[in-house]
């Protein structure tokens, strides 16, 4: 089985994620949309790989407003036709934090700035626990979906719904694949400031990470074997 991977940016790598795929037996290819050169003029033009062959799409969270056709336009409106495509193909996507957002949008939802950001470990009140665990989860992110028509939402917290499923597809609000050398990666480029503008200390904020990272990850192995085994109906 083929596992394809969306990174919108130079500093956010799949984690484990795409570590648990591959230990279940997937082949991960990952395509990066904005090189490190382009990283302050996002919107270049991208042209998304043919679907045929893969199994699941994992498109994965980004600095950018998912609602911002301004500033990424060029590669977001083809990006959500082709996680639509997938998604009428009956191809499980696996949608992270603005891959969800994603999700939200091409299936009729919308995403708009929430009225507060979510920064930090947050815990969740979930409808099934074996499938979306209630965490706590890393959350870093300024907006927010409305859970599009024909979904079913299965966890969310006072700030934002957090997950649901559509078919065999998963979106989720949350950061399954964050570790600590991430955050020190989104820290230094330019999430410190944004951790400080929201009262925060980035430096606790990765000591938590580190001292959260293992049990996050043990988090993150179950809800990706739920993923695979009980919605995109993939487990042996």
């Amino acid at each position: 089985m083929r596992a394809l991977f969306v990174q919108h940016d130079h500093v956010s790598p799949t984690g484990p994620v795409s570590d648990r795929l591959r230990e279940r037996g997937f082949q991960v290819d990952e395509i990066l949309v904005v090189e490190q050169r382009n990283f302050t003029t996002p919107n270049v033009a991208f042209e998304f790989p043919d679907i045929d062959g893969y199994d699941v799409i994992v498109p994965m969270g980004a600095p950018w407003g998912a609602w911002d056709d301004a500033c990424i336009g060029n590669w977001l409106l083809p990006e959500i036709a082709w996680i639509r495509a997938a998604i009428d193909r009956d191809i499980p996507v696996l949608g992270i934090c603005f891959g969800g957002q994603l999700m939200a949008r091409a299936l009729g939802g919308t995403v708009t700035r929430a009225p507060k950001a979510e920064i930090g470990w947050t815990s969740l009140h979930t409808d099934d626990a074996s499938l979306v665990p209630s965490g706590p989860w890393f959350q870093f992110h300024y907006d927010r979906w409305t859970v599009p028509p024909g979904a079913t939402e299965l966890a969310r917290n006072s700030a934002a719904s957090q997950a649901f499923t559509f078919g065999r597809s998963l979106a989720l609000q949350f950061h399954p694949e964050l570790t600590a050398k991430t955050l020190q990666g989104w820290l230094d480029e330019g999430g410190q400031s944004e951790v400080v503008a929201d009262g925060q200390d980035p430096h606790l904020l990765l000591e938590h990470t580190r001292a959260e990272e293992p049990l996050a990850i043990a988090r993150t192995v179950c809800l990706v074997d739920a993923f695979v085994d009980r919605i995109a109906l993939l487990g042996a």
